[in-house]
């Protein structure tokens, strides 16, 4: 087994940290926003089986609209970087340059098998810095290459030892074989390959043969002129091991992609869906075209679908003549790597082994795949390419003449692939740079267009985004997806009529659908969205919500899976006031995935709206369940609590609302219920302190406000109370229970008869029918000893609420000091008994329907925060607004001591009451 030193070491980790030192100041671009940001499996709440159930980005494996890339030990990597630095860039492009080391170290290691140490550390230098590499190195889904490259070479390095003393196998190396060759494939399915190599290995290195030997053994056997030797028993006996392991990962992975291939587009891929023989000659001028990538590195691009390469559609096609020039030359080293004995034939035949074989699942002559050229997937047909140029400079400098020529040469390349390298880096710094990188090399592909649109729109830069994703749909006119980019884009400008425009045209140029006939195109899953985005635009007018809804149920009927269907029809079930069928189009997307936390809090909100509170928060605790720190189920769950009245979910109510405003510190809504469950527990203190904690976060807040100073009027602090009312009157000056409360304060604790007045009068002004403001103004004019207009103002009052006994006693009141002042007798009047001291009691009638109106209110305002848009229910909790309570006016005559503390009595007395009215109407 070849030996690396430290020295060699050293070298290359310097060399690739030399190159890739400012890989670390990129963020996360284009895949890797799926495959690390959006990806929930990287998240220390999702289950760690989750990583084997689901694709590379998440995706489940069951689902149509899954990549079916399934690797699952490259997401635990990045899950391992979330957990020590969440979503910190630095630390995973940190890692991939790391591992691009390793790899770099143990190529070398192979190197040594084929060539000398100065050879190797060739190819090994030149692998490491090598431009085409950027993708898969800077990149953070270009893990994938990197861990799987790491052990598919650990896999062959372990098959090397298989062979012991006299040509006997050594079966613990090839376990270890097989075992690296499944992790290999669970980083990236490529990895299986490297069994071909190994193949390859055991026939033609470690036994010795060459094609002409090995095909006159077989004719030999076959003709019975001889039997099979000992040492090609003993290699088949190892083939026969390592195939049937290889065909049991094969069949694992069929079973974990459940026999379907995914789904890609005619953009993606337009090759793969064009008739022969474009098709086929395509496919194989694609091979030249990687080549040349490899030799000449100069215009690299992160993405090459669409119309980056025309279609070589006739025989005719002058790039026919690179396909033929490539395979003549392929062919040509291939017969002298099988035909010929020695040590330069066996580096070549490995070489091309590993140019060819790692690179044929991606090379779309067995099964299509989802782009045309990627550069990430050079990574291990790289080191072929490197192990040649290698062998071919130690030929040349081994000649005298040529010597210093081939040195020179060799550190021109190395020397100008390091700056490339370099400079290739910084492209992917955003995905602004990334892409406009990417269009100087291809103007035509509509996708990088549209890339650079999303890159602005993502900037909030709607009007220069619009200008590429109109440009896309130039380049390509029948990109479904660059017309929703240009709908979606004129939405942001309010401009919904370009909007619906552009949708429609997406929308026409998807398959129609035949009546009678069963839909059985397959269709992109990103394009259904057509119909979403179209139907979230036009059920803005309450006058097309009926064709919205058809909208979405002409999405479901052309992928009945379509899940993101069922939840936005949910949605619009529930505002067009039908929430059973809305019930039943989230129950199907359960069905679908029952472990989106999102759909459990959707479903809850519809039982909410058909009065089943206990069956809501069964579904908020799921939704908690699955999400812990899901915002709206943990503060609406808290208000569902509370609403309930019952005081033993109270601490539980509590407990929610603390792990909300943990997640949302700046949300006042949560300061302020955290503050009426306080009321209720009667920890006025802490009320209070979470009430002001609201109205500093959101000044103006109306009921954290108004709240506030009913505490204060509650507990005895009347005049803390003025100060509060007075900022509430100074935002809503029309409040009317703020005024009441307000000249309930100035009439009985700052005796100031005027201010109350005025409260009462702008009351009645804005409200003239106003029972509460009226009866108190009537209050005002006896402390104002106008007992006429008193009396006046009382058989009003009455006129409006005729069976409001209070008042008809208040009247009788009136009338009678009239009577006795008429007869001089009114000293002997009490003064308890009076309008002014009976007006002190609010009346229950008027407060329960301010209570029921302020929860209607609540209720609308609370359901625009329960209802989760379609896209994943990003969204501000609304708060739920209790009840405001409201006081009357007090009398403020001159009183004895007995009289003075009767009348406190029944103050206190008409306050508890108060508090038992709101306890019966929080339980309603």
């Amino acid at each position: 087994m070849a030996y690396v030193n430290l020295k060699e070491i050293a070298l290359i980790v310097g060399v690739v940290a030399a190159c890739y030192w400012n890989s670390l100041f990129c963020g996360f671009v284009f895949d890797d926003v799926s495959a690390i940001l959006d990806n929930k499996d990287l998240h220390p709440s999702t289950p760690l089986k989750n990583l084997f159930l689901n694709d590379f980005w998440g995706t489940p494996m069951s689902e149509e609209r899954s990549h079916k890339s399934y690797r699952p030990f490259t997401v635990l990597t990045f899950r391992l970087n979330y957990l020590f630095s969440e979503l910190n860039a630095v630390s995973y492009h940190f890692l991939n340059v790391i591992f691009h080391a390793v790899v770099c170290i143990v190529f070398l290691k192979v190197c040594k098998l084929f060539l000398d140490n100065r050879s190797s550390l060739v190819a090994s230098l030149l692998f490491a810095v090598h431009p085409i590499h950027t993708e898969a190195v800077t990149g953070v889904v270009g893990r994938a290459e990197l861990l799987s490259s790491i052990f598919f070479l650990a896999a062959f390095l372990s098959y090397t030892r298989s062979r012991g003393p006299e040509n006997t196998i050594v079966w613990t190396p090839i376990a270890v074989t097989v075992f690296l060759v499944a992790v290999a494939t669970l980083c990236k399915e490529q990895g299986i390959t490297v069994v071909g190599i190994c193949c390859v290995y055991e026939v033609f290195i470690a036994q010795g043969y060459t094609w002409p030997i090995l095909w006159d053994t077989v004719l030999q056997i076959l003709r019975g002129k001889g039997s099979i030797p000992y040492c090609m028993l003993q290699m088949l006996l190892k083939l026969i091991v390592l195939m049937f392991s290889t065909l049991l990962l094969v069949v694992i992975r069929v079973q974990v992609i459940q026999s379907q291939l995914p789904v890609f587009t005619r953009f993606d891929n337009p090759a793969a869906v064009s008739p022969s023989p474009a098709r086929q000659l395509t496919f194989n001028y694609l091979l030249p075209v990687n080549a040349w990538l490899l030799l000449n590195p100069s215009e690299l691009c992160c993405d090459w679908t669409m119309g980056t390469i025309p279609l070589v559609e006739s025989l005719l096609d002058i790039r026919n003549v690179a396909t033929i020039a490539f395979f003549c030359f392929l062919g040509t080293l291939l017969v002298f790597s099988l035909r010929y004995a020695g040590d330069s034939s066996k580096t070549v035949l490995m070489a091309l082994c590993l140019i060819v074989l790692p690179f044929i699942p991606a090379s779309n002559l067995f099964f299509p795949v989802g782009f045309v050229v990627a550069e990430r997937v050079l990574y291990v047909p790289s080191m072929g390419f490197c192990m040649l140029v290698a062998h071919g400079w130690k030929k040349l400098s081994s000649n005298s003449v040529l010597r210093k020529l081939s040195w020179v040469c060799l550190s021109l390349v190395l020397f100008i692939h390091a700056l490339k390298t370099l400079h290739r880096n910084w492209d992917w710094e955003s995905e602004y740079t990334l892409f406009m990188s990417a269009l100087k090399v291809n103007k035509n592909n509509a996708k990088l267009w549209n890339n650079v649109g999303h890159a602005l729109e993502n900037e909030k830069n709607f009007e220069r985004a619009l200008r590429f994703f109109i440009q896309a749909t130039q380049v390509q006119p029948d990109d479904i997806g660059a017309h929703m980019n240009v709908g979606r884009t004129y939405k942001n400008l309010n401009r919904t009529k370009e909007a619906e425009e552009s949708y429609l045209i997406a929308k026409s140029l998807m398959p129609q659908i035949i009546p009678g006939k069963k839909y059985a195109a397959r269709v992109a899953p990103n394009h259904l969205n057509v119909y979403i985005n179209l139907a979230n635009l036009i059920r803005a007018n309450e006058s097309r919500l009926e064709e919205a809804d058809q909208l979405y149920r002409q999405a479901i009927s052309m992928r009945p899976d379509f899940k993101q269907a069922y939840i936005s029809r949910g949605e619009l079930l529930l505002k067009m006031n039908k929430p059973l069928q809305a019930k039943e189009a989230y129950l199907r997307a359960l069905e679908l995935d029952r472990s989106n936390a999102d759909l459990w809090y959707n479903l809850a909100i519809v039982y909410i709206e058909l009065k089943d509170p206990t069956e809501a928060l069964k579904n908020f605790n799921r939704a908690l369940e699955l999400n812990p720190s899901h915002k709206l189920a943990l503060f609406n769950s808290a208000l569902l609590m509370q609403e309930s009245g019952d005081a033993r979910l109270r601490p539980e109510a509590k407990k929610r609302l603390l792990n909300y405003v943990k997640e949302e510190p700046h949300d006042a809504n949560g300061y302020f219920n955290l503050g009426m469950l306080a009321m209720d527990d009667k920890k006025d203190v802490e009320a209070e302190t979470w009430m002001k904690k609201a109205i500093k976060l959101q000044p103006g807040f109306r009921s954290a406000l108004f709240n506030l100073a009913l505490l204060y009027s509650q507990t005895a602090k009347e005049l803390k109370a003025l100060p509060v009312l007075e900022e509430l009157l100074s935002y809503y000056p029309d409040h009317t229970k703020g005024l009441i409360l307000k000249g309930d304060i100035l009439m009985n604790q700052k005796k100031d008869i005027r201010g109350a007045k005025e409260c009462f009068e702008k009351i009645l002004k804005m409200d003239p029918n106003n029972v509460q403001g009226k009866h108190n103004l009537c209050v005002v004019y006896f402390e104002e000893r106008d007992l006429i207009k008193a009396e006046k103002c009382l058989v009003e009052t009455l006129a409006l609420a005729p069976h409001e006994e209070y008042i008809q006693r208040h009247l009788s009141i009136v009338r009678s000091k009239i009577a006795l002042l008429g007869t001089g007798e009114a000293a002997t009047i009490p003064v308890e008994k009076t309008a002014a001291s009976e007006g002190g009691k609010a009346p229950p009638e008027d407060l329960k329907g301010a209570k029921n109106e302020n929860l209607k209110a609540a209720k609308n305002e609370q359901r625009s925060s329960r209802t989760t848009n379609s896209d994943s229910n990003k969204g501000q909790a609304k708060p739920k607004k209790q009840g405001e309570k409201n006081t009357t006016d007090k009398e403020t005559k001159k009183k004895s001591t007995k009289e003075i503390k009767d009348i406190e009595k029944k103050r206190v007395a008409a306050l508890k009451r108060l508090e038992e009215i709101e306890r019966i109407l929080n339980g309603e």
